[in-house]
């Protein structure tokens, strides 16, 4: 199989034609990818790859999270997983949480959680190649790649790599944001990702006592937004401090609302 060294989408080189995707495991059978992507960080992205997972569970299926934010990897906090990853000959087994949900991070194979990962480009993105061909995966309905924000060299790993079916891009309702995730959504075009729809997090807060909803961020603007991308909206999601306390505690696996049961159910194909 060729290999790119370059970031393809700058270049003039006809690397359209070449299928750069790395075989997974030979003990793994995973039928869906979807990368959950963001154009910057603090909007909430692994929250909501957790949700989904969680969601998508829920509906029966095998689940599993391949954290693809080497640098910053939250998803095992997020299920309470903090035990180191094994291994045999056959590769390294992902963690698995009460629910079921498969999980690979570098917290697992890390000595430290709070060790800081000072690495270049090209090593992390390697890292992610490895977790998805190194991990025995087993049987997996739909697999969610938390991936780094921005669009450097591990999401375009991710994108050339890894057999995606869509992306899911996660945003929040400053103005800002949406030049950004105008970026995301333009990069996973160019690599010829489908753009499964956008997610708002942090929308809006709702009073517990009158009910009446409050644009924190300000009013959202992610109609216009999406209407000039061609893309679906999937959800607008509130600020909820239950769910940022499930995520910290390690329990969201056992939240009775999962404000993104909607959307999984959407994904489901």
């Amino acid at each position: 199989m060729s290999e790119c060294t370059h970031d393809c989408s700058t270049c003039k080189s006809d690397c359209s034609s070449r299928d750069l995707r790395v075989p997974a495991n030979a003990k793994s059978s995973i039928k869906h990818v979807i990368a959950v992507v963001s154009g910057k960080g603090g909007v909430g992205k692994s929250t909501v790859t957790a949700s989904l997972a969680v969601a998508m569970a829920r509906r029966g299926k095998k689940v599993a999270v391949l954290d693809a934010d080497i640098t910053g990897p939250s998803i095992p906090t997020a299920f309470g997983i903090h035990q180191r990853a094994t291994g045999t000959d056959e590769g390294i087994d992902p963690a698995v949480t009460p629910g079921g949900i498969k999980l690979m991070s570098l917290n697992l194979l890390s000595a430290e959680e709070t060790a800081p990962v000072i690495w270049r480009g090209p090593v992390i993105a390697g890292v992610v190649t490895q977790f998805w061909q190194d991990v025995v995966w087993g049987d997996v309905d739909y697999m969610f790649v938390d991936m780094p924000p921005g669009t450097g060299d591990v999401p375009l790993t991710v994108f050339q790599s890894l057999p995606v079916d869509g992306a899911v891009v996660v945003t929040s309702p400053q103005d800002l944001v949406s030049m950004i995730v105008t970026k995301a959504v333009n990069m996973a075009k160019m690599m010829d990702v489908p753009v499964l729809g956008l997610v708002e997090n942090y929308s809006y807060f709702q009073c517990p006592d009158c009910g009446k909803r409050h644009a924190i961020f300000g009013e959202s603007h992610l109609d216009q937004v999406a209407q000039q991308l061609e893309v679906p909206i999937l959800a607008r999601l509130p600020m909820d401090p239950t769910v940022a306390a499930a995520f910290d505690a390690g329990k969201m696996e056992t939240l009775e609302t999962n404000y993104l049961a909607d959307v999984a159910e959407k994904l489901d194909v």
